[in-house]
C-alpha cells in the first residue's frame, strides 16, 4: 500500500519506520523543516514507567485534583484560555473519576510497557546509541505521596512493570548525587525504567525509514484532508496527493484537520518546558531518571547532559516563558543533584513545548472517522515513551493483525 504520514515528531516517525518495515511505501509530509522539531525536540526524556510521568493520564496521581485551582496551582490557565480551557480541566478532573479509569490506566500501562519493548528492539536492530540510562527514582517526601501514587502503581504491577518501594538510604545508593541535606522519606524504585534523547531517536527512526524506502517531505504544509479517495490537500498545490491510506500524526494540527469531517476533539495544547545543561561531575548528577512529585518534574541523564522538565500551562504557542516555573526547574535540579550540571554554561537549552493532549490522557489510535483515514494522535506527556507501541500497534490494525493490547481505550468511539 501507499500510506502517506502527515507530521514527523517521534509519533510520525515511529509511524513511518513501522509502515516501511512492513512493505509499505511511505511518504512523510511535515509543515517543518526537519524531524522532532515540536513537541518532541526537548522532551523530557522518560521512556518508562510511562503512569509515573508527570501529567500523564488524569487518575494515575490523587493529588492532582487538590491542586489544579488557586495560587499555587499546578497547571496554569494563561489568559487566552478562557472558557475553552476551564471545559477541558473540568473534563480532564472528569476523567479521572470516571468508572473505567482503572481500565484506561491498564490500557496505558500495557501500552507503555510494548513500546519500551520495541523501542529497545529497534534500538538495538539499528545498532545506535540513544544516549539512554536505566532505573527510574520517584521521590517520596512523606507517606502519603506514596498513597496517592497507588492507582498508577497497580496498572504498571499488572503491567508487568516491577516497582518497588525503598528507604532513604537505598535512595541514595541508587542515585549517589542526591543532596544528603534534603529531607527523603523513601522513593519508588523501577530498575527496569528508561530516560533517552527523543529527539536523537526520531531522527533515526527518519533515517531508518529513508533506507526502507520511505520518503520525506519537509517544509510541506498540509492544507486539509482530501475527501474521497484517501489523500491530502498540500498548500500551495492544485491537486491534492492521494494514496490508499492517510495516517494523522500531526500534533496539535490534528484538531482543525479533523474539524470539516464533523470530528471535535478535546485536544489541548498542554505546554512544558524544558532545561538542558552539560554535565558538570559525575558522581554529583542524576544516573537515570528522577520524578520528584511534589513539584512534578523529572531529571533525566542524557548521555553529557542533564534534562530537567516540568510545567503545565493552556495557551496559545509562541507565549512568554513564564519565570516561575524556570525558577522551580532550576531549584529543582540544583537542589537535588547540587553540583551535577554545569547550569551557567552558555550551552544551557531552554525550551518551552506543547504537549497535545486530550482530556482522557489517552492518545487516539487506530481507524478514522473516514474509510482510509488512520489516526495516532493526542499522546500528551507520554509521546516519546508511547511513540513505537502506538505506531507498531497501528501498523498492526491498519494490516488486520491483532497487536496483542487492548484498543479500545485508544479508539475514536470514545469521542
Amino acid at each position: 500500500m501507499h500510506i502517506i504520514i502527515v507530521g514527523a515528531g517521534i509519533v510520525g516517525t515511529a509511524t513511518a519506520y513501522e509502515l516501511a518495515y512492513d512493505g509499505h511505501q511511505v511518504t512523510v509530509v511535515e509543515q517543518r523543516a526537519a524531524a522532532a522539531e515540536q513537541a518532541s525536540f526537548a522532551s523530557a526524556g522518560l521512556l518508562a514507567p510511562s503512569l509515573l510521568i508527570p501529567w500523564a493520564a488524569p487518575g494515575a496521581d490523587g493529588r492532582l485534583s487538590r491542586r489544579l485551582l488557586g495560587n499555587r496551582a499546578a497547571l496554569r490557565l494563561v489568559r487566552g484560555a478562557g472558557i475553552g480551557g476551564m471545559v477541558w480541566l473540568w473534563r480532564w478532573m472528569q476523567a479521572g473519576r470516571h468508572a473505567r479509569a482503572g481500565e484506561r490506566l491498564s490500557a496505558l500501562a500495557a501500552l507503555g510497557q510494548a513500546s519500551l519493548a520495541r523501542t529497545r528492539t529497534i534500538a538495538h536492530e539499528l545498532d545506535v546509541d540513544i544516549e539512554s540510562s536505566r532505573g527510574t527514582l520517584m521521590l517520596l517526601r512523606n507517606r502519603a505521596d506514596l498513597q496517592l501514587a497507588q492507582p498508577a502503581l497497580e496498572a504498571l504491577t499488572a503491567a508487568g512493570m516491577q516497582v518497588r518501594e525503598v528507604d532513604a538510604d537505598t535512595a541514595r545508593l541508587i542515585e549517589p548525587g542526591l543532596a544528603p541535606e534534603v529531607p527523603l522519606a523513601g522513593a519508588l524504585h523501577a530498575p527496569d525504567g528508561e530516560a533517552a534523547n527523543c529527539r536523537l531517536f526520531a531522527q533515526l527512526l527518519r533515517q531508518a525509514a529513508q533506507e526502507r524506502g520511505a520518503r520525506f517531505f519537509f517544509n510541506t504544509p498540509v492544507q486539509s484532508l482530501a475527501t474521497g479517495r484517501a489523500g491530502v490537500q498540500l498548500a500551495g498545490q492544485n491537486e491534492p496527493l492521494t494514496a490508499d491510506a492517510v495516517v494523522l500524526c500531526a500534533g496539535m494540527a490534528s484538531a482543525a484537520l479533523l474539524r470539516p469531517l464533523s470530528v471535535r476533539l478535546p485536544l489541548a495544547g498542554m505546554h512544558g518546558y524544558s532545561v538542558t545543561a552539560p554535565l558538570r561531575e559525575e558522581s554529583h548528577a542524576p544516573q537515570g531518571a528522577v520524578i520528584d512529585p511534589q513539584h512534578r518534574v523529572t531529571i533525566t541523564r542524557q548521555g553529557q547532559r542533564v534534562r530537567v522538565s516540568g510545567g503545565a500551562e493552556m495557551a496559545a504557542a509562541g507565549g512568554a516563558h513564564d519565570e516561575a516555573t524556570l525558577r522551580t526547574l532550576y531549584l529543582a535540579l540544583s537542589g537535588w543533584f547540587p553540583g551535577g550540571a554545569l547550569v551557567s554554561s552558555p550551552q544551557v537549552q531552554v525550551w518551552r513545548g506543547a504537549r497535545p493532549t486530550l482530556t482522557d490522557g489517552a492518545p487516539l489510535i487506530g481507524a478514522g472517522p473516514t474509510p482510509g483515514l488512520w489516526l495516532n494522535i493526542g499522546h500528551g506527556a507520554c509521546g516519546w515513551a508511547h511513540a513505537c507501541g502506538s505506531a507498531r500497534m497501528l501498523a498492526d490494525q491498519l494490516a488486520g493483525r491483532d497487536p496483542g493490547l487492548n484498543t479500545e481505550p485508544f479508539a475514536l468511539a470514545r469521542f
